[in-house]
């Protein structure tokens, strides 16, 4: 039996992985804004999920969540950054604050988690960090700029915190998902309200224009999640749905046909002896 914290889990991924660790006898911190919307998994499994009020852009409730979640479980042995929620706008269009708030959200408050876990983790040289960037790290969409920027710097992130942390014990899996069936795309989701009409045949001014359909179901994304994370080794990347593994194989050949053609003019840098 494993110790689970899971943010943004009142609803969509978080809630379906919520239910999913639960269902598989692990204990679970379950958090978002609001906790009422995780009472009747809360009251479904009384002795092993705990729901925990969590705005992950709140420092004083970031560190209170990691230490309930240690008092009441003893240890934090997964972390599961999922909180965040999504915003369309031409890069042009794009608000300061509200591209403040995103970042605030989809990356500095997963930060702020990790750090608070990391100590504990640390002292027991054991812990396992996921990550959620969402494909949308590798697939730049029009109007998705923001959101990619945001989620891009997570991916970063976990790349460079992985190699500082598995020396110690611990280990990051960063998750890729392809697009969900979840309220992603409507109360999870913010549009600028600036709007400049040259944009308009390119963003399509639907908020999910270019998307496709949503082909992912929640249960079976928090399945895999959970088979990755009980996997003897678990992956360093876990790419979910059909939709996001084509999306992130066109970008990987797209970048490579660009190294190749260029790659005598990328040598061409190196300084002479």
């Amino acid at each position: 039996m494993t110790a689970w914290l899971i943010t943004g889990a009142s609803s969509g991924l978080g809630a379906a992985l919520a239910r999913a660790v639960l269902d598989h006898g692990h204990n679970a911190v379950i958090t978002a804004r609001n906790v009422d919307h995780m009472r009747d998994l809360v009251d479904a499994y009384p002795s092993s999920a705990l729901a925990l009020p969590l705005d992950v852009t709140d420092h004083a409730q970031v560190i209170a969540a990691v230490n309930a979640a240690t008092e009441r479980f003893g240890a934090i042995d997964v972390l599961v950054n999922n909180a965040g929620y999504g915003y369309t706008a031409a890069v042009e269009e794009g608000e300061d604050q509200a591209v403040a708030r995103l970042f605030a959200t989809n990356f500095f408050g997963p930060v702020a988690v990790i750090k608070a876990a990391l100590p504990g983790m640390r002292r027991r040289r054991k812990g396992l960090i996921v990550n959620s960037p969402s494909v949308g790290a590798r697939i730049t969409i029009p109007g998705g700029g923001y959101y990619s920027a945001a989620k891009a710097a997570l991916e970063g992130l976990s790349g460079s915190l992985r190699k500082e942390v598995e020396p110690l014990g611990l280990r990051v899996m960063v998750v890729e998902p392809g697009s969900l069936r979840t309220d992603f795309r409507g109360r999870s989701a913010e549009r600028s309200g600036v709007r400049i009409d040259a944009y308009d045949q390119v963003l399509g001014r639907t908020g999910d224009f270019a998307l496709g359909p949503q082909r992912g179901a929640p249960a079976k994304a928090a399945t895999a999640i959970l088979r990755a994370v009980e996997d003897t080794e678990p992956p360093k990347l876990l790419v979910l749905g059909s939709d996001a593994l084509a999306g992130f194989r066109a970008a990987a050949d797209d970048d490579a046909r660009d190294i190749d053609r260029f790659e005598q003019l990328s040598h061409s840098t190196d300084a002479t002896s």
